[in-house]
């Protein structure tokens, strides 16, 4: 199917992809004529105009050249030879979570490095990162900085091939997909995860509960350094005290894990929130309910990014280090782009405990 009518995408760049796609795995040869708009129109039920675009796009892309009163034909070299100083940037959102301090590390190396950056919104959606990676591809990136999406890890390796078969570097940043020879610059989600449970341990909690996606490997990673701080302390697994779901971030979703919690008649002493945000739904949950933080419930999160929100709450958590893991990543980049390393690095930053007043010591009973 060359249009899709239900996605998101314009018609007439989902064309002009399939027709690129076309010319690039050698359907359509140097020297072949393309079919007219008439014949397009006629295959895809696309205005003429949507169709004239699309080609149009080809053609200053190097794709395609017309000939008067012959038609439009694909050219001997296709494509854009000289690759532009520029690094795409894809991340989830840039006005929530860590990647603004991501993307700001990427921008301050690049600029170090004499490099722009295009920045490009993903909303945690792969065919919106689809779209958006075939649009740095047409700009001729030199590079590309991704965070993987919400989705499995088959797709993201789809974006990922993308670049890859246009020889364009590829560096993760904080996501991963695990067992593959990409690029990636990350932190040790496992071990932060293991050193902040056992912080609620060494506290006097036993009743710890836990809430998180596992579609994304960070927070995979958290819950099961989670799970083995609890072994290691000889505390049953409890699976009331797990709200795990697939999916990307909802506030209802954590709002509904921390009500069915806090309403239970059995008492839970404290909540490993996965990030710093589902801390935050989790605090104002239990602010309506008239429970007092750390008094009536200790809570714990990740991230340490959101200074904004202490007024409300003074959140013990785990500090990352985003702009450095930015940084990195662009270095990485750049040893690619220069060619100077072949070699797949795979860097793993270290985060920091950071220790306010949202936990209280218990007494065991």
């Amino acid at each position: 199917m060359i249009i899709d009518r239900n996605s998101p995408v314009p018609q007439y760049f989902q064309l002009q992809t399939w027709l690129r796609e076309q010319i690039e795995q050698g359907v359509f040869k140097p020297e072949d004529k393309i079919p007219t708009e008439e014949e397009f129109a006629k295959i895809t039920g696309l205005a003429r105009a949507t169709i004239r675009q699309a080609i149009s796009n080809l053609v200053n892309m190097g794709y395609l050249n017309r000939r008067r009163r012959l038609g439009t034909f694909v050219n001997r070299q296709t494509g854009l030879s000289q690759r532009k100083d520029i690094v795409g940037v894809l991340v989830p959102d840039i006005r929530a979570g860590y990647a603004p301090e991501l993307a700001r590390g990427v921008e301050d190396a690049a600029a170090n490095n004499k490099l722009s950056t295009i920045l490009c919104n993903t909303d945690d959606l792969f065919v919106k990162a689809d779209f958006h990676a075939d649009r740095l591809i047409e700009n001729n990136v030199c590079g590309v900085i991704f965070v993987p999406t919400a989705a499995s890890d088959e797709k993201n390796l789809q974006i990922i091939d993308k670049f890859r078969k246009r020889n364009i570097p590829i560096v993760l940043a904080d996501r991963i997909i695990p067992d593959t020879d990409v690029d990636y610059v990350t932190t040790d989600n496992f071990d932060g995860a293991y050193h902040i449970t056992n912080y609620l341990i060494q506290q006097g909690h036993r009743l710890i509960g836990i809430t998180l996606s596992t579609l994304f490997s960070t927070e995979r990673l958290r819950y099961e350094g989670y799970c083995q701080a609890l072994k290691d302390a000889d505390i049953l697994l409890d699976s009331d005290l797990v709200k795990l779901h697939n999916g990307p971030f909802t506030e209802k979703h954590y709002k509904q894990a921390a009500k069915t919690w806090l309403t239970e008649q059995r008492k839970i002493s404290a909540i490993f929130a996965g990030h710093d945000r589902i801390a935050y739904i989790i605090y104002s949950v239990a602010q309506k309910l008239k429970l007092n933080i750390p008094s009536d419930l200790s809570i714990v999160g990740y991230d340490d990014l959101h200074p904004t929100c202490s007024h409300l709450i003074s959140l013990t958590t785990m500090h990352q280090p985003i702009y450095e893991m930015g940084q990195e990543s662009l270095k990485i980049l750049v040893s690619k782009i220069r060619g100077e390393n072949s070699d797949i690095s795979q860097i793993v930053l270290e985060s920091h405990f950071v220790e306010r007043s949202s936990v209280i010591k218990v007494k065991q009973v």
